[in-house]
């Protein structure tokens, strides 16, 4: 497809349908063009951020079972702001405080180590979800927008044409593609958005399912320290 430059009334490229269509449409067209700038820096923030952290959780995992002991890799990681790490660090924090007193109840430390990892999983997972939510409402309601934009566009050139009760495509032919145009942004935005919104999730999904299976190793080294324990 070949766009000009031409920005006469006329002239069928995108600049020109978007500074001579109605001023509404233009305004339908301008806030679908700002969710689409900032749909595409959510999907590019958002790949990096995931790719990044499921390698260190990789990492992550293989050095906390390589570890032979368990505090020296807390002072080490502890306070690391991954979430795998998070997660230990729930697990060791419950840890100390339920075998800190002389009597320890075995039930219930497991029950408090599993509700305090679960907590520090589903936190994570909340967070690497955080702005995901606005790609599903971009991709949800971009195309009705662009739709309202192209039905009010329409309405506008039938009746500048019952105005000037001139029905040539000279006179409704660029009413007609500036109508359209809204809706042809409002699905730019709205296909990336919902392409990235499942991948994301996919991906979020794979990651919480990797931190859940960390809590449960985690939770069953913890299980067989506290049966040592008399």
């Amino acid at each position: 497809m070949h766009w000009s430059f031409d920005l006469s009334p006329n002239s069928t490229s995108p600049l020109a349908l978007l500074l001579h269509a109605d001023i509404v449409v233009q305004i339908v067209m301008a806030g679908l063009l700002i969710a689409s700038i900032w749909t595409w820096a959510i999907i590019i923030g958002s790949a990096g951020k995931l790719s990044a952290t499921r390698k260190q959780i990789s990492k992550f995992e293989s050095d906390f079972w390589k570890a032979d002991d368990i505090d020296a890799f807390y002072k080490r990681e502890g306070d690391s702001e991954l979430p795998v790490a998070k997660v230990f660090a729930a697990g060791v924090t419950e840890w100390r405080r339920s075998t800190a007193g002389g009597i320890v109840d075995r039930d219930g430390v497991r029950e408090r180590l599993a509700t305090a990892m679960g907590s520090a999983v589903a936190n994570e997972t909340d967070k690497l979800a955080d702005r995901l939510n606005i790609l599903a409402t971009v991709g949800s309601v971009a195309p009705f927008v662009g739709l309202f934009g192209t039905v009010w566009g329409i309405m506008t050139t039938f009746t500048a044409i019952a105005a000037q009760q001139n029905t040539s495509l000279v006179t409704v032919g660029p009413g007609i593609a500036e109508a359209l145009f809204a809706t042809a942004i409002g699905l730019f935005a709205a296909i990336p958005a919902v392409i990235a919104y499942n991948r994301f999730s996919h991906a979020v999904n794979k990651i919480e399912a990797r931190l859940n299976r960390f809590a449960d190793g985690f939770h069953a080294t913890l299980s067989r320290q506290l049966e040592a324990k008399r």
